[in-house]
């Protein structure tokens, strides 16, 4: 390709994820000329009330839709999102073309105070798989629903008189260029300290994904991260053995191990008055890997 259009979506974040892919397509076809179109999904168009209504999976695929429909169109040629975002399910013609090295999967918790949440601290997030980790852990906790791209989450936080820390990727952090040092955390909306959250992450995630047109696909191959790649193969591979874009709250790591192959650990939680099943298994290759997985969690109740 002599010319390659970058879609994506437009908040900062989104935007930083495409800065990288721009710098590793010039390393890898340093003749090409890109140009980076940013989009407006269903998911950054719709209300936190319309949001929180829809599943998981549903909520996902908000922010993927527009993305999908510009390459079908023929508008972009390669769509930048983050891995945990893309459904398992992908239109016919499109196909995950590549992945980049991933970032740090923790979550961190942001805190207004250092040290531990005191008993009964009000915690944000709008993600199921953190809340539900979150009162795993500590059902003292009173879960806060908190949405909005990172400098809004930060801003409510701040502005919470009730609130006492929010929960967020690292990764997005990381990418947002936010220093952090010896546990403190300095962002254009104050300071906050921060402490891993100490639970899985999401399938997926720290991982940039990138999605074309199958027929280009052999073009965009150079930008795949082959390490990462292995460990996305087995999560959404389990995602798939779930239903789908699974609507169950699921945390997931997956690991290179020295000696070949990997290992999963994965936390699954059903009902709301039922202990999560856990899985630890490692396997050499993804696909047996996520079937392990699969089989273990089918049998386990604790």
């Amino acid at each position: 390709m002599q010319h390659v259009t970058l879609g994506t979506r437009g908040s900062p974040l989104a935007l930083a994820q495409a800065e990288l892919t721009l710098a590793a397509l010039r390393r890898a076809a340093p003749g090409t000329a890109v140009t980076v179109r940013p989009f407006t999904t269903s998911g950054d168009r719709a209300s936190a009330v319309r949001v929180a209504k829809q599943t998981p999976a549903g909520a996902k695929g908000l922010f993927t839709k527009e993305l999908e429909d510009a390459l079908l169109r023929g508008e972009i040629d390669l769509a930048v999102h983050s891995c945990k975002d893309l459904p398992g399910q992908m239109p016919g013609g499109l196909i995950l073309a590549a992945v980049l090295e991933r970032a740090a999967t923790a979550d961190l918790l942001l805190a207004k105070a250092p040290g531990e949440l005191p008993p009964g601290a009000h915690v944000g997030t709008s993600s199921i798989r953190r809340a539900r980790q979150l009162r795993f852990r500590r059902p003292d906790l009173v879960i806060e629903e908190v949405r909005g791209n990172v400098a809004t989450r930060l801003r409510k936080l701040r502005e919470s008189a009730a609130m006492h820390g929010i929960v967020l990727a690292q990764a997005g952090l990381d990418r947002l260029g936010f220093r952090r040092e010896n546990g403190v955390l300095q962002t254009g909306e104050g300071t906050f300290f921060a402490q891993d959250a100490g639970m899985l992450p999401a399938i997926g995630q720290g991982a940039i994904a990138l999605q074309c047109r199958a027929a280009d696909a052999p073009f965009f191959a150079a930008l795949n991260h082959a390490p990462t790649a292995l460990a996305i193969r087995a999560e959404r591979e389990l995602m798939r053995l779930l239903n789908g874009d699974c609507t169950l709250p699921v945390g997931v790591a997956t690991e290179l191990l020295p000696g070949g192959g990997q290992r999963m650990r994965v936390l699954l939680f059903g009902a709301a008055d039922e202990p999560p099943r856990q899985a630890d298994v490692t396997a050499a290759e993804p696909e047996a890997l996520a079937a392990e997985a699969f089989r273990v969690l089918r049998g386990s109740k604790t």
